[in-house]
């Protein structure tokens, strides 16, 4: 796979549990939470969705064969900003895993974009502080 498929999948996966908007290649329009995609056939399931005519519906599958276009206007979690911050903390003892979603530091302090959910501690302490920090900032920013 090429540096180029990769970031794809990791922009299409970033998108995962973010609001989206769907059209497809005949005309409709779909918005609700995407919850699962299929990187082979994009493929996509939408949660709690609207139609374009307004009608709720509780999930949405739509074939990647018939998928148009995707939009969020929700920005994606900063993932790597966090780790390039966690990383002048701790030199050298973190790990960013952006494909999957997390950022390891010191090889026990596990942290998402919801927080630190792996690891206890004084550095998971740290790790928490440092991750307020930069939500706090991100808030300020947006």
């Amino acid at each position: 796979m090429s540096v180029a498929q990769r970031r794809f999948f990791t922009e299409v996966s970033a998108l995962a549990d973010r609001h989206v908007i769907v059209a497809t290649t005949s005309g409709k329009m779909f918005s609700g939470t995407l919850i699962g995609i299929n990187p082979d056939t994009l493929s996509l399931c939408l949660a709690e969705a609207k139609n374009d005519e307004g009608k709720m519906l509780h999930r949405v599958f739509v074939n990647g064969s018939v998928v148009a276009q995707i939009s969020s206007a929700e920005r994606p979690f900063d993932l790597k900003s966090l780790a390039d911050r966690l990383e002048k903390v701790f030199p050298t003892m973190v790990k960013l895993y952006e494909d999957k979603g997390f950022i390891w530091v010191m090889d026990k302090v596990k942290l998402t974009e919801k927080g630190v959910i792996e690891g206890s501690g004084p550095a998971a302490e740290r790790v928490q502080k440092v991750y307020e920090q930069f939500m706090g900032e991100a808030k300020g920013k947006g």
